[in-house]
Order: structure tokens, then C-alpha cells, then sequence
């Protein structure tokens, strides 16, 4: 273990791994009740999807773990899902077609191929590596931010507003006192350099939510995705149901190929910068850049994500990408595949016990995003608001448009467009790297599939 996993190099142990292992998976076990949820609504079985997941996300963890040896685990992705089911199979179906997910799956398979031969031809590793380093940082920073309002708004402490567009939450709910009170507590654990802060922040939030519930404090109310704390085995099964496996269609391509072709690009621009984001971050935060801020192995994780979203098509479920959560394991000090390894192995566990993983809230892992949240926040230290004013722009349009409009992919988006913007009008034509350019040009065309 020792020998693969080079343990020792990256000052770590087993127990260590095994611990962030653990760590990622409680912060995105969520997945597994939210996608089969989601996916339900496109017209999915919701137990084939449960199954799809877990055994996606597993196949895609491994594969990330054991070819790249670093802790990033991959799962079907949030908002990926969301465009699966309502930007896609929603509105086929009002179009009167039958089974409109298949055609969904059929555009996931088709975007995985695309992603798999853009890192043959080393475009997203290019990418991932040209990217300035102000931008980098600001971009680790605004996925701190970014899962910090994701974690927020789990537990209801931040809340919709129409006069002000965000508010605070009730103080007096369940999930708003015990998440923050789970982020203190993992803080208090931290401060005492007690092993495995943000695991046992995770249960013990988790434990007072179960208590909660007992105590009446915490209602029941499914309509506002508050479903019991408390794992249910009464009736259960504990044999996975069916995924479907390889249901694509590819007949409607025949007639409504540019359609089709909208879908597909949509899927694979978002996938493509959340997919060079997440890396970016999690790399960043677990020390796995070099000097001069390049991944190495990139183009072996960029080959892991693809094959992992290749993988979930023909399984059943919606796109598979790297998951930000990832941080969580991160912060509690993984740094190896050995890291993946264990959370895949957890997701293939969860298979059979659905009752357990599908009851943790998300309030009880909300403290753990927070608390990683803020540990990414230390990379604007590295960050330079002055000089270049390219870079000093370029990496802030990066880091607040990632929480200020909810999407990884807008946050690199503006602040890659506003890089090369500023880098022409100030003369310095000649220091664009040609995947910027591309980049440039992907943009222009995502900006005007969205005027559309």
C-alpha cells in the first residue's frame, strides 16, 4: 500500500486516508437521495437511478483514484442533474415524446465521448494548466465561497428573499441551530487538534438531528425536504434494484440533429469548466500543484472524469464529475488515491444500505462545507491585487461570480473574458496562451447559445 499509494511522500498514513475517505463520502451522500429524487422527475425509476449512482460514482472514484493517486471523488453532478431534468427531459416530453431521458442518457454518452478525445488531443490539460495563476487562486477562493453558500443554504440559514435576493433563515428551525452549532463544533475539535474534526462534526450534527426529531423540534415535512433523520429498515430490501443499463436513444438525432447538438454542447460546456474548476480547487487545497501552479497527472484525471461520465450513461444517470465535497476529505488530511478508494468503496456499500446513507440530512454535512469553505479562503493570500491588471481582474471576476451566480462554470467564464479583454487592451496580445483563445471562443459561443 505503501509502495502505490507513496503514503510517506505526501506525509500521510492510512488511518489518515482511510479517516478523509470517510469524511468525502458523508459530504456528498446527499447524491444519493437528491439524484434518484431528481431523475424521478424526468420520467427515471428512481431505485435504478439510486443504483446508477452509487455504482457511477464509485467506478468513476476508482478510476480517478488508481490512475492519478489523488483524493478526488467523482459523482453524478449537481445542476447537471437539474439541466438533465428540466432543461432537457421536461420539455421533450411536452413536446409529446415518449421516455425523453433516454435521449438525455444518449447526449451524456455522446458529451463523455467528446471529453474523452478533447484529453487525448491534452485541450483540457492544456487548459487546466495555462490557466493564470491569479485566476487559479481566485478561483479556489470562489469555490470556497461557492460551497460555503451551498452549505448555508442546506441548512437554511441563508434563504431566498425577493426584495433583498438572500436573507437569513429562521434562527429558531432545527437545521439553522444545529448546523451552525455543528460548524463550531467542528471548529472547538480543530482547536484541540482532535483527529477527524469535520467526520465527527458530520455525525454529531447528524446525532443532535435525530434527537431533534424525537424531541418534536425537528418536523417531518417531505414537501419541504425534511424527511426523517432516523434510518427506516422496516420492508426494505437489501438487494440493489435494476439501473438501466444502455437505454439510449439515438433516433431522434435523425430529425432534430441541432437540437440534439444544443444539448450535447450544453452538457459539455458546463462539465468542462465545473470539471477545471473543482480540480483547480481541490488540487490547490491539497498542496498537489507545483511551483509554477500546474497539476501534474492532469490530463490522467481529466481521462478519469470522462471515463466516469461515460460510465454513468450507460449505467442510468446523469453527468459524472469531480466533486467539490472532495475539499472535505481534503481538509481532514487526505492526500492519495487511497483517500478514493475508500469513498468508493463506501458508495458501493451504500448499495446495500440505502436506509442509512439516504437519512443523513443536509444540515449535517452543511457544517463541513462551511468549515472547508473557509479553509480555501486562505488561498487569497496568494492572490495579487496589484500589478497586472489582467491577472488582479481576471482572478476577482473569478472568485465572486461562482457564489454571486451559482455555477463553478460562470465564475471561470467571466473571469477568463475579462482576462483576455484586459490582456488585448493593454497590449499584451503575445502573452495569450492558444487554449486562452479557444477558451475565448467557447465563451462567445456560450454566451450566444444562452442569448438564444
Amino acid at each position: 500500500m505503501e509502495r502505490f499509494f507513496k503514503l510517506k511522500e505526501h506525509n500521510t498514513d492510512v488511518k489518515t486516508e482511510i479517516t478523509a475517505g470517510v469524511t468525502t463520502f458523508l459530504s456528498m451522500a446527499y447524491i444519493l437521495a437528491v439524484n434518484p429524487s431528481m431523475l424521478a422527475q424526468a420520467g427515471m425509476d428512481s431505485g435504478g437511478v439510486f443504483t446508477a449512482t452509487a455504482i457511477s460514482a464509485a467506478v468513476g472514484t476508482l478510476i480517478m483514484a488508481l490512475f492519478t493517486n489523488y483524493p478526488i471523488a467523482l459523482a453524478s453532478g449537481m445542476g447537471l442533474n437539474a439541466y438533465f431534468t428540466y432543461s432537457v427531459c421536461i420539455p421533450l416530453a411536452q413536446q409529446g415524446i415518449q421516455d425523453p431521458w433516454r435521449i438525455a442518457l444518449a447526449a451524456v454518452f455522446v458529451e463523455g465521448l467528446v471529453f474523452i478525445l478533447l484529453t487525448l488531443c491534452r485541450f483540457r490539460e492544456k487548459l487546466i494548466n495555462d490557466v493564470p495563476k491569479n485566476l487559479k487562486y481566485g478561483i479556489t477562493v470562489g469555490i470556497g465561497l461557492f460551497i460555503t453558500l451551498i452549505g448555508l443554504s442546506n441548512a437554511g440559514i441563508t434563504v431566498a428573499s425577493s426584495s433583498t435576493l438572500v436573507d437569513l433563515g429562521s434562527v429558531v428551525s432545527a437545521p439553522f441551530a444545529l448546523a451552525f452549532l455543528g460548524f463550531l463544533i467542528i471548529c472547538i475539535l480543530q482547536h484541540y487538534k482532535v483527529v477527524c474534526p469535520i467526520l465527527w462534526g458530520i455525525l454529531a450534527t447528524w446525532g443532535l438531528g435525530m434527537a431533534a426529531q424525537q424531541l418534536g423540534w425537528y418536523v417531518i415535512k417531505p414537501e419541504a425536504g425534511h424527511y426523517s433523520l432516523i434510518p427506516q429498515f422496516s420492508g426494505m430490501s437489501f438487494m440493489p434494484e435494476k439501473p438501466a443499463l444502455f437505454a439510449f436513444d439515438f433516433s431522434f438525432i435523425m430529425s432534430n440533429a441541432v437540437q440534439f447538438t444544443v444539448i450535447v454542447f450544453s452538457f459539455l460546456f458546463v462539465e468542462l469548466f465545473d470539471t477545471i474548476g473543482g480540480l483547480i480547487g481541490i488540487a490547490d487545497k491539497a498542496d498537489l500543484l507545483d511551483e509554477e501552479g500546474r497539476l501534474p497527472k492532469a490530463s490522467r484525471a481529466l481521462m478519469a472524469d470522462a471515463m466516469g461520465t461515460v460510465a454513468g450513461a450507460c449505467l442510468g444517470t446523469s453527468t459524472v464529475t469531480a466533486y467539490m465535497e472532495s475539499c472535505a476529505g481534503v481538509g481532514q488530511g487526505g492526500r492519495t488515491g487511497l483517500t478514493g478508494v475508500t469513498t468508493a468503496v463506501l458508495f458501493l456499500v451504500a448499495l446495500f444500505f440505502s436506509p442509512v446513507f439516504t437519512a443523513i440530512p443536509g444540515f449535517a454535512t452543511a457544517p463541513a462545507l462551511i468549515f472547508v469553505g473557509w479553509l480555501m479562503m486562505g488561498s487569497i493570500k496568494k492572490m495579487s491585487f496589484e500589478g497586472d491588471m489582467a491577472d488582479a481582474i481576471g482572478g476577482f471576476m473569478g472568485m465572486i461570480m461562482m457564489p454571486f451566480t451559482y455555477s463553478i462554470a460562470n465564475g471561470i467564464m467571466f473571469g477568463i473574458l475579462s482576462w483576455l479583454f484586459l490582456k488585448l487592451c493593454s497590449g499584451k496580445a503575445k502573452d495569450i496562451p492558444p487554449v486562452m483563445w479557444i477558451s475565448g471562443l467557447l465563451f462567445a459561443l456560450r454566451i450566444a447559445t444562452m442569448v438564444g
